[in-house]
């Protein structure tokens, strides 16, 4: 834990997920959670900075369930592509940003940080996906049961 990392204080957005090394987290506030409603963050639970501060056996544990909440995603929204990123610029804690990306996003093919290439989708994004998120959020648990 270091105090004063956003990431040790507080959850990070809605709980989908938590193991002894990590939970995995829904982005529910904010812009991105309007424009990238499928947003995940698996955010590891000790403080650290790097992916290679952890020991060989966690960056396993680690990037197995990056790839569970990646395979999850395409088997129930089927999004044109799942965006992996873990920058850490901004909050210096291990995170990786696991976000289901639709030809039809304001963003699309552009980075989620970028400027946007459209308009929004008039209702909202997760209007558009293929299943309610309650329903992803539920399944992206049983395959993480297991991590």
């Amino acid at each position: 834990m270091s105090l004063g990392c956003p990431l040790c204080d507080t959850d990070g957005g809605l709980v989908v997920a938590r193991t002894p090394r990590f939970r995995v987290v829904r982005v529910v506030d904010g812009d991105e959670a309007r424009r990238f409603p499928a947003f995940y963050r698996l955010i590891w639970a000790e403080h650290v900075t790097e992916f290679s501060d952890l020991a060989v056996t966690d960056r396993h544990a680690c990037m197995d369930a990056v790839t569970e909440i990646e395979r999850v995603l395409r088997s129930l929204l089927a999004p044109t592509k799942v965006n992996l990123a873990t920058l850490g610029n901004v909050v210096p804690h291990l995170h990786w940003h696991v976000i289901a990306r639709f030809d039809w996003d304001s963003h699309f093919p552009a980075p989620v940080w970028a400027a946007a290439q459209r308009d929004e989708w008039p209702g909202g994004a997760a209007a558009r996906l293929a299943q309610p998120l309650p329903s992803v959020d539920a399944a992206m648990a049983r395959a993480l049961a297991t991590c």
